[in-house]
């Protein structure tokens, strides 16, 4: 089996990747309503130190490196993360916060649809999804929607943080085009 750890293993693209799968997940938990008591505003001390601060540092680093395509993901994310923290407490109207919801959405489609590797694309994608699902919910006032988004950056946070530890622990990272079927030998 092919381990692909070459993918996004340096040390800082997987800090990168511990930092935003850390920071989708309290996010994403925050509107799934799934833990009583916890809401998305309580995800916002993660979202501002370990989403804004460690992850747009993670991303510095990583364009000092030369790795243009996580640093350019780590310090656009981090500044997402931190604006989103910074202004949680603010009055803002609901069109507002959708639209900055929806601008960074586009973000996470250009990173979607800039390549990398396969879980990270995956990670960015499932993020695009929750960030339109939210920006939505705010538009419409919806609580399903939100719920919805939330469940989809949960999804992203579990992969970004797999593709983490996969790099770290040299898990796989990739899966086989040649998957098993009857019938197939090694030959092909």
């Amino acid at each position: 089996m092919d381990n692909d750890v070459s993918a996004g293993s340096s040390t800082t693209t997987i800090a990168g990747r511990l930092a935003l799968g850390v920071t989708l997940l309290a996010f994403g938990l925050g509107y799934t309503d799934l833990i009583d008591g916890v809401t998305a505003a309580d995800a916002v001390a993660v979202a501002h130190y370990v989403g804004g601060v460690a992850l747009f540092l993670a991303g510095l680093l990583a364009l000092r490196q030369g790795d243009a395509a996580a640093g350019t993901a780590h310090t656009v994310l981090g500044a997402f993360w931190f604006t989103w923290a910074v202004s949680a407490g603010a009055q803002v109207s609901d069109n507002a916060a959708g639209l900055f919801l929806l601008l960074f959405a586009l973000v996470a489609l250009s990173l979607t649809l800039a390549g990398g590797d396969q879980l990270g694309q995956a990670a960015h994608g499932l993020f695009c999804v929750g960030l339109v699902l939210a920006a939505v919910a705010r538009f419409a006032d919806s609580g399903g929607l939100a719920k919805a988004g939330g469940w989809f950056a949960v999804a992203a946070g579990a992969v970004a943080w797999y593709t983490a530890t996969a790099a770290l622990a040299h898990w796989p990272t990739t899966v086989s085009r040649r998957a098993a079927r009857p019938g197939v030998t090694a030959a092909g």
